[in-house]
């Protein structure tokens, strides 16, 4: 019964703001204040499904700076818990699938946000130059590496785009870390169970060090910050 109440509260509360965000869009295009009613939009999702977040290492980062942060994916709920806690203006790039969803993902793409279409070269590169130019207009983008949700709760491989992205444009990569939310919801089942959730954000490791010949090494550089951190949270008896 609260897994039911808690969809029918996502449904209602995503056709509500992306109402309003589609409209707020026609008078903001670069997307700023329909970052905002997202902002508004993860916060009620997250109040009504009984999720509170801790967030932990906001100090590291330079909210006037760009970024892109990579986040481990373990659940649907990242992304509000992402959109709630980072302080931050940032666009994300999203698999297309989730911009056929009907108005969810015409908001979406009004607020700016990027869709990477995996279906062939072409299409993956379009993508990747609309990653850049964002980043060079002053706004952070969020990656999630493994490209896909966790199916066993722990961090699958990184694919490389991200690293490509960073490396061209020159800017750190934040490394965030969620722990908690594979719990709540996995990706193999709809049973949705409130509980705490724990953000981490590393300090930004510089890609400008880097080339696209050893974009490996900035890789594993990344992945070993999240894995190691995300590994002591289970130790540690973290919610995850």
């Amino acid at each position: 019964m609260q897994t039911v109440f808690i969809i029918v509260w996502t449904v209602i509360v995503t056709v509500f703001f992306s109402t309003i965000t589609i409209i707020c869009s026609l008078l903001d295009p670069k997307g700023e204040i329909p970052h905002k009613i997202a902002r508004l939009w993860a916060r009620f999702i997250l109040a009504g499904s009984g999720i509170k977040v801790e967030i932990k290492g906001l100090s590291n980062i330079d909210t006037t700076e760009s970024y892109i942060y990579m986040a481990n994916h373990q659940s649907n709920f990242d992304i509000p818990v992402l959109l709630a806690s980072l302080p931050v203006q940032f666009r994300w790039l999203a698999k297309a699938e989730l911009f056929r969803i009907p108005l969810f993902g015409y908001a979406m793409r009004r607020s700016g946000y990027i869709s990477i279409d995996r279906s062939g070269r072409r299409s993956a590169l379009a993508s990747l130059k609309k990653v850049a130019k964002t980043i060079k207009n002053g706004v952070s983008v969020i990656i999630f590496p493994e490209g896909t949700r966790s199916r066993d709760g722990n961090i699958k491989p990184f694919k490389n785009g991200g690293f490509v992205i960073a490396i061209d444009a020159g800017v750190p990569i934040v490394p965030v870390i969620i722990h908690g939310t594979w719990p709540i919801m996995s990706k193999s089942r709809l049973h949705i169970k409130p509980g705490n959730v724990s953000l981490e954000i590393k300090k930004p490791i510089e890609s400008s060090f880097y080339t696209r010949k050893t974009k490996n090494d900035l890789l594993k550089k990344v992945r070993q910050v999240i894995c190691e951190s995300y590994e002591k949270g289970k130790q540690e008896s973290l919610p995850c």
